[in-house]
């Protein structure tokens, strides 16, 4: 895994989009139909395909998530072709949690192809909304690996109630065929959940995912975006390619994991948490650490002060007699 130093902002300038959506479409167009082929998959939905080799690596992403990087091509896309794979992508316009009849259609017209029975292995992966759609669609692949971030179960009001985000989507039928996240994963191979178990909805979408097959991949403090993190970090790809390549273990994630000491946010989150309870001696010990390791300025500062507070409430020293 790769690693970084502290970094002074919390995310990278985003790249400029493309003058318009009719050249980003004639781009990706252009590119899936010289490696496989781009389709529109009903009003909100599309499909590209690039026919590499036996491995296959299957993302659910968003159109303004992809026109927001570089080359405006699928984050899957550039992952699967550094390794020779193949890479099937369901894109969104928009926040459609993929429910729609046309995709339902889409995977059934897959199944009936026998096509991902074209690969010696298959792995989804989506984070939050994506993370949902690559489980609930993973049955469509029996055997598949799974490594969703951040998963919803479903939106159906009558199993998350208590999840108060996203109410506008609960419109939404997550009750028809490709339904229920937690039970389209049955009869997948292995299944990672990754999550921030700190986040309490979010560890409440993945008790729901308990299964003797699944992995509870725990990542404290990296907040309510921990694609973003995992992505800030430069552990993201690493981990997905892991998961399509059949090597990705809790003990191997768990050491990419270990980049966080060098995270800005993460640490930060620690700090506060120390803070926030009163332990004042740890807030020493953690700014110390930080600023002997990476030098940041912040935790330099944060130092100065709390060593101050310190000996301004500790207690004096007895007079001798």
């Amino acid at each position: 895994m790769t690693t970084e130093t502290l970094p002074d902002s919390e995310a990278p300038a985003a790249a400029a989009p493309p003058a318009s959506r009719a050249e980003w479409l004639a781009r990706i167009d252009a590119v899936g139909e010289e490696a496989g082929y781009f389709q529109t998959v009903g009003a909100r939905h599309w499909a590209f395909f690039a026919d590499e080799s036996p491995t296959l690596l299957v993302t659910f992403e968003t159109v303004d998530a992809i026109r927001a990087t570089p080359d405006q091509l699928p984050q899957g896309h550039a992952i699967a072709a550094a390794h020779g794979w193949s890479h099937l992508c369901l894109i969104a316009d928009g926040e459609t949690w993929y429910r729609d009849e046309a995709v339902y259609r889409y995977f059934d017209r897959l199944v009936d192809d026998a096509f991902f029975e074209d690969f010696d292995h298959v792995a989804f992966y989506g984070a939050g909304m994506a993370g949902y759609a690559a489980c609930a669609y993973s049955v469509a692949a029996p055997g598949a690996t799974v490594l969703a971030v951040q998963p919803r179960a479903t939106l159906d009001p009558q199993v998350a109630v208590w999840d108060t985000r996203d109410t506008r989507h609960r419109r939404l039928n997550f009750t028809d065929r490709y339904g229920y996240a937690p039970d389209m994963i049955e009869g997948t191979g292995q299944v990672f959940v990754v999550f921030d178990h700190t986040q309490a909805l979010d560890a409440m979408h993945a008790a729901l995912f308990t299964r003797p097959y699944v992995t509870m991949l725990r990542c404290p403090r990296l907040g309510k975006r921990v694609d973003l993190a995992l992505e800030q970090m430069k552990l993201l790809p690493d981990l997905i390619a892991a998961a399509a390549d059949g090597s990705l273990t809790s003990a191997r994630f768990a050491t990419a994991l270990r980049q966080r000491r060098s995270y800005g946010p993460y640490l930060r989150a620690l700090l506060a948490e120390a803070e926030l309870g009163g332990h004042r001696q740890r807030a020493v010990m953690i700014c110390r650490n930080v600023a002997q390791r990476t030098g940041a300025k912040f935790f330099r500062r944060r130092l100065v002060v709390l060593e101050a507070a310190t000996a301004e409430s500790a207690p004096p020293a007895p007079e001798e007699t």
